[in-house]
């Protein structure tokens, strides 16, 4: 693709880094086939090829227009083009910074304001919306249906004894999963300690940022990378051997915080070492020698339903690894058709999009129950959050699911 980027841009480190990957786009047209809202909408300006235009536009100095906030806006950032690319066009990275350019030249209606700075301040701060979740819970049968389901009642497991393994890996201490399901925190943990394998949480640490960074806040996400570097790294410094995450959304932005924090001279190296101990706990597990099927707790087959969320599959590239535990535990994987489209989620996505991340929730329920499983699971908990709001069955973490099957709750000699 040939550029003219405006002066202004042209010889800034944003506007070399868009211009390169701008040529990279070849027009093909790939994208449109995987895009969810092409797919909803058949507006090729709500496809990334569209989108890619749109913002060539404003780089070259066009005018940008609360249209084209809108169409950006829509977009999912599934990054299911990116997969999807031969080209291999970075197409995450140009939106952000297209958003950016865009937000800055056109101002958001003040209902859009408001709940942007909503889900920015409150969401992404534990303790705050810790309290907004309490309060809803407990005006859930006053609420109306729609908002009744963005408040899920709480999950309950059973506790987490830590025990002294010379191992040790570190668990994000997340926003919105600590609160929502603390349950996948302590099933992980029991997993692991039938490895022989301690987890900890640094006090300190908080939001991986993600929520800042699709909200175009990115001092915000600086800020919270630098925090959780800060909490990480006397522990990696003191033996642990990574940092394992539960949430794949928080995984991916965890992964990218050597980008984000590149330009930072004091923060740079540290971030680039803290993305390379980043993994999900799904890489983490497979590379551990563990014989699943031989520590079954039953033999019973059941049907699963499996969702692997964009930041998994798309944004981590990582595809199998939590198949094949399944499996191994007794899971008989039903088909999900179009497993690679988005389920609606995406962080604040269901929030600021109702409308299409109903939509997709909709299709994506469609074909998971498809084969008729007796339970869904998935890797992020907002995926399975958004699910669960218009499943009929049970949608849990995959990690749960793990932990049943082992047994539940284990003393420290049952290691495997």
């Amino acid at each position: 693709m040939q550029t003219q980027l405006a002066e202004s841009i042209k010889y800034t480190p944003v506007g070399q880094e868009a211009d390169r990957i701008l040529r990279s786009c070849v027009h093909c047209g790939f994208c449109l086939a995987t895009c969810p809202t092409y797919q909803l909408l058949g507006d090729e300006l709500d496809s990334p090829r569209g989108r890619i235009y749109q913002i060539k536009a404003v780089l070259e100095g066009g005018e940008a227009t609360r249209s084209t906030q809108i169409h950006l806006d829509r977009c999912l950032t599934c990054l299911s083009c990116e997969t999807t690319c031969p080209s291999g066009v970075q197409y995450g990275r140009l939106l952000e910074i297209g958003r950016d350019l865009v937000d800055q030249q056109v101002t958001r209606p003040i209902s859009e304001r408001l709940a942007r700075f909503a889900i920015r301040e409150l969401v992404s701060r534990r303790e705050v919306f810790r309290l907004v979740l309490r309060v809803g819970r407990g005006l859930r049968p006053l609420l109306p249906r729609w908002l009744k389901s963005k408040v899920p009642m709480v999950r309950r497991s059973a506790s987490v004894s830590v025990m002294p393994h010379a191992r040790c890996v570190i668990l994000l201490k997340n926003c919105v999963q600590d609160a929502l399901c603390p349950a996948i925190d302590q099933a992980t943990a029991r997993v692991l300690n039938r490895l022989q394998v301690r987890t900890v949480v640094a006090a300190d640490s908080g939001c991986c940022g993600a929520l800042r960074a699709h909200l175009s806040d990115a001092e915000g996400a600086q800020a919270a990378a630098r925090r959780n570097i800060d909490a990480w790294w006397p522990l990696l410094k003191s033996g642990a051997e990574a940092i394992v995450m539960t949430a794949s959304g928080c995984g991916s932005q965890v992964k990218s915080y050597g980008r984000l924090l590149a330009n930072d001279t004091h923060y740079r190296d540290r971030a680039v070492q803290v993305s390379a101990k980043a993994v999900d706990l799904s890489e983490w597990l497979s590379a551990q020698p563990v014989d699943w099927r031989a520590n079954r707790a039953d033999s019973d087959t059941i049907r699963v339903a499996f969702q692997s969320p964009c930041t998994l599959q798309h944004g981590q590239q990582l595809r199998g690894d939590i198949e094949n535990t399944l499996v191994a535990l007794g899971a008989e994987l039903t088909p999900v058709a179009d497993g690679h489209l988005c389920c609606g989620s995406a962080g604040s996505y269901s929030l600021l999009q109702p409308a299409l991340a109903g939509s997709l929730k909709d299709a994506k329920l469609v074909a998971l129950m498809a084969g008729s499983p007796s339970v869904i699971l998935s890797a992020n908990v907002g995926c399975l959050s958004h699910l669960q709001s218009g499943a009929a069955i049970p949608v849990h973490h995959w990690i749960e699911w793990v932990d049943q099957r082992l047994g539940g709750a284990v003393r420290d000699s049952d290691a495997l």
